[in-house]
């Protein structure tokens, strides 16, 4: 292989540089710090996993997404994490076994074998939190707000949040009696809007009122007034689609209170991660990204997999992708302090203490003179005068 072949990268895997990676860390501290002060405690997950534990619950949909390889201790499958949500469920559902309602919160890099839509990138730095063990609607609104608590601590502007409820249409297609083919061909329609298609395919439902019903999904999406629309359109559809919108209407109400410059918006047509997510689905948009900037939703029973079905709720964001849109500060640290190279009586303690109050220290190596101390960010430099060391201004 050439020589200059080896400086490259895998397409969507990215190196971060000093700069930005001071202000990602600088985030992922204030957030882990805010997550904390809302009770989440914080879980560490390994990169890699044998695979059936990986694709289990949440991860079926991942499968395409993970990277694969072969044990050579165990002639297992293993797979590298392309979520950790899965990881976060079975630490609830076996290892910690908790009785009550648990928060857990997480932060660490993820692979995919393909970018997301409209992305390049391949490796993220996955951030989130999950509410365990409580099934009201109170957990989904924590959760919605601690990701707009997110968002606002790392200055991410003009958010606007998106949300659904696959229950609604979940709902209606068991009432309807829909076979699988036919379901699925269904649920293609509505995620493409195409009106006309789902008119014909719920023209073979035997009820006219669920295809009726179903049919108005389609153009069931807007303000808060969307919900009272809805409530009048599917009047006498099964119990579980009336509680869904009940649902829908305490977490409006409670989000326009608590946020009101945040803009709400209801696509009950959203079925985005039907296949394991049981309830309300969200996710958080800014102008000018055609892609969410977090999302989550409520994905009930995912511990089932691990021996214990449990309630579940939470969201996650890509926190590079966050620092890039938002407005984080590498965090505050003064210029450093430069040291002599030098075995000086008392200059190792010095050096010491000063580190030990938070100083930005760097000792000279051989040869270097103090004219190299600009060079590497400092304005100060440490001296011996008067009998003692001290921190003295680097002048010209």
């Amino acid at each position: 292989m050439p020589i200059v072949d080896r400086w490259l990268l895998p397409d969507g895997i990215e190196e971060v540089l000093p700069e930005e990676a001071a202000r990602i860390e600088a985030a992922r501290r204030q957030l882990l710090d805010l997550f904390a002060c809302w009770g989440y405690d914080l879980v560490i997950t390994p990169h890699i996993e044998y695979l059936e534990s990986l694709l289990t619950g949440a991860g079926h949909d991942l499968e395409l997404q993970t990277f694969k390889m072969i044990d050579q201790l165990s002639g297992r499958m293993l797979g590298l994490r392309a979520d950790i949500t899965p990881q976060v469920a079975r630490i609830d559902a076996h290892t910690l076994g908790a009785e009550g309602p648990s928060r857990l919160c997480y932060c660490g890099s993820v692979l995919h074998t393909l970018p997301r839509p409209l992305s390049t990138a391949r490796s993220l730095i996955q951030l989130g939190a999950e509410l365990y063990g409580d099934a009201s609607s109170a957990s989904d609104i924590e959760v919605m707000s601690l990701m707009l608590e997110t968002l606002t601590a790392c200055q991410v502007e003009g958010v606007h949040l998106d949300i659904g409820h696959v229950g609604i249409y979940r709902g209606l297609v068991q009432a309807a009696s829909l076979d699988e083919v036919a379901e699925r061909a269904l649920f293609d329609a509505l995620q493409r809007k195409a009106v006309d298609e789902v008119k014909v395919l719920t023209a073979q439902i035997g009820q006219a009122s669920l295809a009726a019903m179903l049919c108005s999904l389609v153009e069931l999406s807007g303000g808060t007034e969307v919900l009272e629309r809805a409530h009048a359109l599917l009047d006498g559809a099964p119990e579980s689609v009336m509680a869904a919108l009940d649902d829908l209407s305490e977490i409006a109400q409670t989000l326009s209170r608590r946020y009101p410059d945040v803009p709400l918006y209801f696509d009950l047509g959203e079925l985005r991660g039907y296949h394991y997510h049981t309830g309300v689905v969200f996710a958080a948009f800014v102008p000018g990204v055609g892609q969410s900037v977090a999302q989550g939703g409520r994905y009930d029973d995912i511990g089932r997999d691990f021996g214990r079905a449990r309630p579940a709720t939470g969201f996650s964001t890509d926190l590079r992708f966050l620092v890039e849109r938002g407005q984080v500060a590498r965090g505050r640290r003064s210029a450093g302090i430069w040291a002599p190279y030098a075995e000086e009586p008392g200059l190792q303690a010095e050096v010491a203490a000063l580190r030990a109050a938070g100083e930005r220290v760097i000792v000279a190596l051989p040869g270097q003179l103090d004219g190299a101390a600009r060079e590497h960010g400092c304005d100060r430099i440490l001296r011996f005068s008067h009998d003692r060391w001290q921190v003295v201004a680097l002048v010209n």
